[in-house]
């Protein structure tokens, strides 16, 4: 019966494209029919689903009504439907393993980074309008586009012609499901990577460890941000608990009311540190001008008690008597010595007494 049911919609699906090919002879935009015909392997139903999946919020269109037009809306369906897609998917795949293997297995595939990939491969990447302001610092825009994408073609062609898209043309051509599956991603590292570039205190917490229904011990972690809960994670083991929590908490970033409100969290907390700093220089300052008044009192007081003492004049007169005498005698020894070592004087007659 399924394999029967399968012919039947394969069968209609060619028949529907060949009735779309020959309407499409009629259209003035055929150019852009065909461009989503590459890269989908069926003609739109309503192509304006398609054209605003790749519109980015920061071109500023408007519509007739005057609402913006953009992606967003497209986004947050097409991620659901994503995650149940490739849930069913990764479930008939990899049947008896456990829940965690299968959650961990669809998160690699679904994680912004493959997203991007798959959209640069596909061409979307070349379809995006965006203002080139935005497109400097937004590394998902790529990623966000491949789920409006997603999110279009659900709305226009219903779960199963989105999930034969998602099979033939995606995972079957990029994707190997085996081994993607026992790759590690380390979404800690990640975090702390994160935290670490936007200066952020991130905090891994085990708060819950009980039993299951087998006896077997099982870990909750909480993460928290700024000490905000940014996310909760149970598992086997702490790694594999934290790990998951870590997961959820790489989402909850991605939100701006929660960035919001840890960004204010972190703003109280810089001012709490920074006030008792500014209190110790004030009291520095005070210390020191205290001290200097001190001193400056201190020298006046020293210089107010100094008293200069007088001499008297006789005293004084018989110091500079006494100074010429001592001054006078030295000069008259000198004479004398200086006469009797006259050389004009004549030198005795070694032969005097022979007179």
């Amino acid at each position: 019966m399924r394999a029967l049911s399968s012919r039947n919609t394969q069968s209609n699906i060619v028949l529907r494209n060949e009735i779309d090919k020959i309407r499409l002879l009629f259209r003035k935009d055929r150019e852009s029919y065909l461009c989503f015909y590459r890269i989908l392997g069926f003609y739109p139903r309503n192509i304006q689903l398609y054209e605003q999946a790749l519109l980015h919020k920061s071109t500023s269109v408007r519509s007739d009504k005057g609402r913006p037009l953009n992606n967003e809306r497209l986004e947050f369906l097409g991620d659901a439907i994503l995650d149940a897609i490739v849930g069913d998917i990764v479930y008939k795949r990899f049947e008896g393993k456990r829940e965690g293997f299968l959650t961990n297995t669809r998160s690699k595939i679904v994680q912004r980074e493959t997203l991007n990939k798959l959209a640069v491969e596909i061409g979307l990447d070349k379809l995006i309008k965006y203002s080139t302001r935005s497109s400097s610092h937004n590394s998902y825009m790529y990623g966000n586009a491949f789920e409006a994408f997603i999110g279009a073609i659900y709305l226009d062609q219903g779960y199963e012609r989105c999930k034969q898209f998602m099979e033939q043309r995606i995972i079957n051509r990029y994707i190997d499901l085996d081994k993607i599956s026992r790759k590690e991603v380390n979404f800690k590292s990640k975090l702390i990577e994160w935290s670490q570039k936007n200066k952020m205190e991130v905090s891994f917490e085990l708060i819950e460890q009980f039993l299951d229904h087998d006896s077997n011990p099982v870990f909750q972690t909480e993460v928290r941000i700024e000490g905000l809960p940014a996310g909760t994670g149970t598992g086997y083991s702490k790694k594999e608990s934290q790990q998951n929590a870590a997961q959820m908490a790489i989402k909850k970033v991605k939100e701006p009311v929660f960035m919001s409100t840890v960004e204010e969290i972190k703003a109280q907390h810089s001012t709490t540190t920074t006030e008792p700093e500014v209190e110790l220089a004030t009291n520095s300052e005070t210390e020191l001008a205290t001290e200097l008044e001190n001193e400056f009192e201190n020298e006046l007081e020293a210089e107010l008690n100094v008293i200069p003492e007088t001499k008297p004049e006789n005293v004084l007169e018989e110091n500079t008597s006494d100074n010429e005498i001592s001054t006078v005698q030295p000069t008259m020894v000198a004479e004398e010595t200086s006469q009797s070592k006259s050389p004009c004087d004549a030198p005795e007659s070694p032969n005097r007494d022979l007179q």
